[in-house]
């Protein structure tokens, strides 16, 4: 009911039901115009994306096959890590089937590239129901959300990527090559999505253990005593975002979550003891 309690910008007046729901509906349409700005710009530039950005996990040149064999040879590791490349030839088995993917490509690239406005506009919408108090402590949160939903969307596109789609197209049913592997572009396209999105989502849990602390729905104590459920949750987010089933791509999932997760402890302690020590202010 926060929300309902805000005061205009201009006016000491509280707004009504419906005074909110239009300033919402300005928030929902700047966020969908950045959105086609961005979209219309990557369908405009589409063929360069694609062939450098789109297709780069499953090009033989792409510099996290060079580093992660490099990385493998210097940690002692022989080559476990130096993953043979692979030649996908991906198709369309409609007529219209590149166009709309091309418009899909467009569409998601505009959601990643404006999340930062986004973010940005929903928290305008937010901000005006807190006190100032809590708005103290949250002066870098456009960033730290963007930052972590970046860190996490290179995450998946630079390493976790590779690995899924090395294993998925090298992988062969069968011990006389009868069935060749020959995605269609829509199908690669949605694979690349899921993990890009599903790692920048993932990567938010420090700012939402932030959140969830600092509104009282979550306490350090909590997330220690629920590591053990955690590892089972965050081995089904891995099972989830990574579209192979090989246990190494889960697992280049799993560490970074669960590394995220113990961060998340960190925060809410820090959270926490900021509560405990406004409340001794407050009864002073």
């Amino acid at each position: 009911m926060a929300l309902f309690n805000r005061k205009a910008e201009e006016g000491k007046e509280e707004m009504s039901f419906i005074d909110h729901l239009e300033e919402l509906r300005v928030h929902i349409i700047k966020s969908v115009l950045a959105i086609l700005i961005m979209a219309i710009g990557i369908f405009i530039y589409r063929n360069w994306i694609f062939d450098h950005i789109i297709v780069g996990p499953i090009n033989k040149d792409f510099i996290s096959y060079r580093l992660l064999c490099e990385f493998s040879n210097w940690a002692h590791m022989g080559e476990s890590l130096c993953m043979p490349p692979v030649e996908v030839t991906m198709q369309s088995t409609t007529f219209g089937g590149q166009f709309l993917s091309s418009i899909t490509m467009a569409f998601v690239g505009g959601i990643i590239l404006a999340f930062p406005f986004i973010f940005w506009e929903f928290w305008k919408f937010v901000r005006p129901a807190l006190k100032e108090r809590e708005l103290k402590n949250t002066r870098f949160i456009i960033f730290w959300v963007s930052f972590f939903f970046f860190t996490g969307a290179a995450f998946g596109y630079f390493l976790l990527g590779p690995f899924t789609f090395n294993f998925l197209a090298g992988f062969q049913l069968g011990t006389e090559n009868m069935i060749v592997t020959r995605p269609t572009f829509s199908d690669y396209l949605d694979n690349l999505t899921n993990i890009i999105l599903g790692c920048g989502l993932a990567f938010e849990l420090p700012v939402l253990a932030f959140i969830l602390t600092k509104i009282g729905i979550i306490s350090p104590e909590f997330l220690r005593t629920t590591r053990k459920y955690a590892v089972v949750i965050i081995l089904i987010v891995a099972a989830f975002i990574t579209p192979s089933p090989d246990w190494m791509s889960q697992l280049i999932v799993f560490v970074p979550l669960w590394l995220l997760y113990e961060l998340s402890i960190l925060v809410s302690a820090r959270v926490a003891k900021q509560n405990k020590l406004k409340e001794e202010e407050d009864w002073d």
